[in-house]
């Protein structure tokens, strides 16, 4: 799969035996579109960058409490791999981040299971603006992002203009 972004192109591995309710659920929203034109809008340089709200406020909408379990786990948060963001147990729903460091030992100890890792592009995560931080909707558990759902993509080339986005995704 290849995620095509602002900042250049990022070839990923998936494989169901590494998470297979979190490959299914990446890899339908991506052959159905969900991710292109995805604002990567939770970045921590060096951390993390997370994405996953679609950018039509009705379709993030829709699928925002659409859960599935959390994965046992096989691989862990080091860097390169994507895992799905949650609030709680069995909560994952569409967002996701890709490890731009070992975060195992402090992501390892909750569900955040990896489901994929970048097999090529990884220099393109680390140069995902990072400037604004948390203040593009920050995380799940914050409590901020009811504007990003929305206002989607409107909003957030609005008031985040530097943003980077996944323009599309193409499954190989």
């Amino acid at each position: 799969m290849t995620l095509d972004t602002t900042q250049g192109k990022i070839r990923i591995e998936l494989q169901r035996s590494w998470a297979p309710h979190g490959v299914d659920r990446f890899y339908a929203l991506a052959s159905h579109g969900y991710y292109d034109d995805a604002a990567i809008f939770r970045v921590r340089a060096g951390t993390f960058a997370q994405f996953g709200i679609n950018g039509d406020p009705a379709v993030a909408q829709a699928w925002r409490q659409q859960t599935i379990p959390d994965d046992p786990r096989v691989l862990s948060g080091v860097r390169g791999t994507l895992s799905f963001a949650f609030a709680v147990a069995n909560g994952r729903t569409t967002q996701a981040y890709f490890n731009l460091r070992d975060n195992s030992d402090t992501f390892d100890r909750e569900p955040f299971v990896p489901f994929a890792r970048v097999i090529d592009g990884l220099a393109v995560t680390d140069a995902f603006y990072s400037g604004y931080a948390e203040q593009a909707g920050g995380g799940i558990r914050a409590g901020h992002q009811d504007p990003v759902f929305a206002g989607g993509n409107a909003f957030l080339r609005r008031e985040f203009p530097r943003l980077d986005y996944i323009r599309r995704v193409t499954i190989e």
